[in-house]
């Protein structure tokens, strides 16, 4: 029972026991009652420089001289004197032996033999200051002081020993006892061990996480066993320190193990992906890796590709912190000439970007350049090493094969602080190589405090249709005169759920919500956090700005890619009392910005929300500010958006930055019911999918999608070239005598618009088709003759489609119906005050997630039906719009539509697999109405099924009134004169009710057999 709460002073025996017989240091005795003003003893360091290094006498003494002078210089303040003595103690000490004779390097420690150097230990170093203070431990090496342990006994917390080193630190006590230091720990038995540097603020010290074979009795030994083995504490002196814009930083485990690893990669000549969560240090990681490639392999060079100008200045600025210049290219030309010779050993270069249109750049214009400018002779110079930044990004592949052409002998190794996902994973393996060491993954930086965990909450507005006879009315107001396949197109366009999510009622109940939140939210209420709402559209996010200036939170703004330029408004005037989308996007902007540009306007905005919050509480975003190391952290992030895998991912980690005292948790508050997609997104990404293999024997398998690819376009264009075989010539008059008619005939273009409606489908498959495949034609085995040809053939048909669509009256200007429409959003739909969904309270995300049990376990390894679930709940939407023409019975009115729409958002948050249900058999009905069990065989039209749908399942009546309408209807009938009543007379007949023949009378007509 004595061992528990035993004195301090007991651990500080048994750990110097440890250094002693383990680590096998030196011990230099209790230092108690001598003292000490500076970190070098000199007696030490003068003996290993003579005797271990064998400089002279007098070339020691002047070294000596140099680093106590700058280890007793506080002028600057303790960072600039430890960044003096690093300097000394990285790079030599450059003396002259005689005045007449030549500068040498005398080496303070031996970092090419580690155990050639002394290393020792010290307890209850007495120093002496304007307060004298005395650190439990000191380590040495040559006399020189690189590490100090503070110890506190097990029932006191460690942070009692981080507050004594930094007490320490500070003008009152013995700040310059620490300006050789580059180690500063501190630890107890029950807690471990944390380490830092210099000035490292509480929250940032860390735990050192390794595997021992070792069994100790105590973390703290374990911890210290490990970090001071003599190669490991200089390897980390040497290859692991940084100064950063005032602050010097070390590596954390992912980073030292990761980076260890990629030296392997080197070594062997492998490419490879680096992937350590945001947050994790992902700059660093590429800075040491660097500068070891420098120093470790002959006639090295570095290029560093990255696609934001923030990043490409913070790696700048990282190199002159470790005394190394990066040269930093102005263009493609630039960068091939310096590639062409061998003056620069380190450069950046930046993927271009074109006005303010995403965060990501423009690979393509950036390829083209570097092309452009090859000079005849170019061979680049040296052994190259590319690291590309962002390599989880679809374009990435595009520049890995366009720099593989330049640079045929380089090595590539991407880095991304995002997971990769099953989807793009093969890819990324495929272009880069394996991960390169453990990837350190979102659970295991919030264990180790690298990054917050997050707190989840699922809110809903429910929302309903207040008039749908007024509606119904108004849609055909607003649209009469346009033909049946111009209708649906409108239809297309405002019946989706972003159109129904974006009425202004229900956008003002999300404004309200978020006004009180910063009413009464923890950090919000007291202005010492802030929050970022991330909006649907920019139209949207305009929309969201009028109504919090309208709300009173006038501290907001709004952060996207559009830069208003009078040309965007240019034909937007329709005449309607409210604006058009653009119209309103231009006169918000204009007025916010208040005379600045986007650029500036932009800065002054995040310098604000960064460090007065106060001032700048609210920012409203749709894309930007959500990606990259640049972005701003926030305490709050409002989801208003359909995201999923790397964005949703980048996006929450906008709020897991440990990057303000008393912050305990990121806060996502979702209004679009993501949890399932932030589920995917951080718990599936760890499949390794071919690791186990060798890189051969997964060859095969990696060319599997190209085939399917190719297969897929083969056959699209086959489609389309049998669609227009008829047509001869193959000239415009005869296709659009052939898709069209006579356009002056309103009967021509009836009775050809289902020909019509399938060159339109063949021509969105064959985009789709060779989207997908366009950037990897060769890849896919097709020549550069073929691949050439192709790409004319796809254009070809895209012309032809957008030419038959403007002759025959299908192509729609939408522009002179957004005022109405959005009217009528406004007016007949409303939203009731959002409620509380989610029923997970305080758990965080990690509770949820990633220590969830068997349901966690059974997504990440989900059958292939289910993933095909998962891709119906995605896309179920896109493919109703898309196949609603083949059967009316899923147009039937514009309100039915919005209604059913806004059900089903209400079934996806009550019960999600009945929803997904729904969903997946919903879209197999309308890809195949005609394969339906609900319809007789007899019914072998869509007009037949259209009739017997809205006839109450009646086959006999349906197929009567089929009967009827073919004998009786006569060229031209949708007169809306005596043709038609002839027909209504007809329908009626049969009927024998005036409300079901006027019902029956508009589905008529929309079908192009009659």
């Amino acid at each position: 029972m004595k061992n528990i709460g035993k004195p301090e002073r007991e651990t500080q025996n048994r750990i110097i026991q440890l250094f002693q017989d383990e680590l096998k240091y030196t011990y230099l005795g209790d230092w108690e009652k001598e003292q000490r003003n500076q970190p070098v003893e000199e007696e030490l360091l003068f003996n290993f420089l003579t005797e271990e290094q064998a400089y002279s006498e007098d070339m020691a003494k002047k070294a000596i001289d140099k680093i106590i002078k700058a280890a007793t210089n506080l002028s600057g303040g303790l960072y600039e004197a430890n960044k003096e003595v690093y300097k000394l103690l990285r790079y030599g000490v450059n003396v002259k032996e005689e005045i007449s004779s030549s500068k040498e390097t005398v080496w303070l420690i031996d970092w090419k033999q580690p155990n050639k150097n002394k290393f020792a230990i010290a307890e209850e170093v007495t120093v002496s200051g304007k307060h004298e203070k005395r650190p439990d431990l000191v380590i040495y090496v040559n006399g020189i002081a690189l590490a100090v342990i503070e110890l506190k006994n097990s029932r006191k917390g460690v942070e009692w020993g981080i507050r004594q080193n930094l007490d320490n630190q500070k003008d009152e006590f013995i700040p310059h006892f620490f300006t050789s230091m580059q180690l500063v720990l501190a630890g107890n038995d029950t807690q471990g061990l944390r380490y830092g540097t210099i000035q490292t603020p509480e929250k940032y010290y860390l735990k050192w996480k390794e595997d021992c074979s070792r069994e100790f009795d105590y973390i703290l030994d374990k911890n210290l066993f490990l970090l001071f083995q003599k190669e490991r504490l200089l390897e980390l002196v040497h290859d692991f320190m940084v100064y950063d814009k005032g602050v010097k930083k070390l590596c954390r485990p992912n980073q030292f193990f990761g980076i260890q690893a990629a030296q392997t990669h080197v070594r062997t000549r492998q490419g490879g992906i680096i992937w350590h969560t945001q947050g994790s240090g992902k700059s660093l990681t590429m800075v040491w890796l660097t500068k070891w490639i420098r120093e470790n392999v002959p006639n090295s060079r570095v290029l560093i590709i990255t696609d934001r100008e923030e990043l490409d200045d913070q790696i700048e600025k990282l190199f002159i912190g470790v005394e190394e210049n990066i040269y930093r290219t102005t263009s493609g030309k630039d960068l091939i000439s310096k590639l062409n010779k061998n003056e620069k050993w380190l450069l950046c270069s930046l993927v271009h970007k074109f006005g303010r249109q995403s965060d990501e750049g423009d690979y393509d214009a950036y390829i083209e350049d570097l092309k452009k400018n090859l000079e005849g002779d170019f061979k680049a110079k040296g052994d190259i090493f590319v690291f590309v930044d962002e390599c989880h990004r679809t374009q990435s592949g595009k520049l890995h094969d366009a720099m593989k052409l330049i640079l045929p002998d380089a090595l590539f190794i991407g880095f991304t602080g995002t997971p990769l996902l099953k989807k793009d994973k093969q890819k990324s393996i495929e272009v880069f190589g394996p991960y390169i060491g453990n990837p350190y993954k979102f659970d295991e930086a919030v264990e180790d405090g690298v990054v917050l965990d997050l707190l989840y909450e699922a809110r809903d507005v429910e929302q309903f249709v207040t008039d749908k006879q007024s509606i119904d009315e108004w849609f055909e107001a607003e649209t009469r005169g346009l033909t049946d396949t111009a209708k649906i197109e409108l239809k297309k366009r405002w019946g989706t759920m972003q159109k129904v999510l974006g009425s202004k009622s229900r956008l003002e109940k999300i404004v309200f919500d978020i006004v009180k939140d910063f009413k009464i939210k923890p950090r919000l209420s007291t202005n010492e956090g802030n929050a970022m709402l991330v909006s649907g559209s920019i139209y949207q996010a305009c929309k969201y700005y009028e109504l919090f200036q309208s709300a009173g939170l006038k501290e907001c703004a709004i952060i996207t890619s559009y830069q208003p330029h009078h040309a965007d408004i240019k034909g937007e005037e329709t005449g309607e009392a409210t604006p058009t989308d653009k119209l309103l996007k231009y006169e918000v902007y204009t007025k916010m910005l208040n005379g600045k540009s986007a650029e500036v306007f932009e800065q002054d905005v995040k310098t604000q929300f960064i460090k007065e919050p106060a001032k700048m509480k609210l920012l409203i975003v749709v894309d930007k500010l959500l990606t990259g190391f640049d972005a701003p952290s926030a305490t709050y992030l409002y989801i208003d958006k359909s995201m999923q895998d790397h964005g949703l991912f980048q996006a929450i980690c906008r709020v897991n930055r440990v990057d303000q005292e008393g912050k305990d948790y990121g806060y996502i508050i979702d209004y679009k019911d993501l949890f399932k997609s932030l589920q995917k997104s951080i718990t599936d990404y760890t499949s390794e999918v071919f690791d186990e293999y060798d890189a051969e024997d997964v060859k095969g398998l990696l060319s599997d999608r190209y085939e399917v690819s190719r297969d897929r376009l083969d056959t699209a264009l086959e489609a389309i070239i049998a669609l227009c075989e008829p047509v001869h010539p193959k000239d415009e008059p005869n296709y659009i005598s052939y898709f069209c008619g006579n356009t002056e005939i309103k009967e021509d273009l009836q009775n050809t618009e289902e020909k019509r409606i399938a060159l339109y489908k063949a021509t969105v498959a064959l985009i789709r088709a060779y989207s997908n495949i366009a950037n990897e034609m060769l890849k896919a085995g097709y020549t550069e003759e073929e691949a050439d040809k192709i790409k004319k053939e796809v254009q070809y048909y895209t012309d032809l489609r957008e030419t038959i669509k403007r002759a025959s009256g299908d192509a729609l200007d939408f522009k002179r119906f957004e005022p109405g429409m959005r009217q009528l959003m406004d007016m007949y739909i409303d939203a009731k005050s959002s409620k509380k969904i989610s029923d997970f309270e305080d758990q965080s995300l990690v509770d949820l997630i990633v220590n969830v049990d068997d349901s966690s376990v059974e997504y990440v390894h989900a059958p292939p039906r289910q993933a095909v679930a998962e891709t119906i709940e995605n896309n179920v939407r896109k493919v109703i719009i898309e196949e609603a023409e083949a059967n009316p019975k899923y147009y039937e009115k514009m309100s039915l539509l919005l209604d059913d729409l806004i059900r089903q958002r209400k079934e996806e948050t009550i019960a999600y697999q009945e929803y997904l249900k729904k969903m997946k058999d919903l879209a197999e009905k309308v890809s195949n109405p005609s394969n339906s069990n609900n319809y007789p065989t007899s019914l072998d039209s869509a007009a037949k099924r259209a009739l017997f749908d809205n006839l109450e399942s009646n086959e006999i009546l349906a197929l009567a009134l089929d009967n009827v309408i073919q004998a009786n209807k006569l060229d031209g009938w949708r007169d809306g004169g005596l043709k038609e009543k002839k027909l209504r007379i007809a329908v009626n007949g049969l009927m024998k009710s005036d409300e079901k023949t006027s019902e029956l009378m508009q589905i008529i007509k929309a079908q192009s057999e009659y």
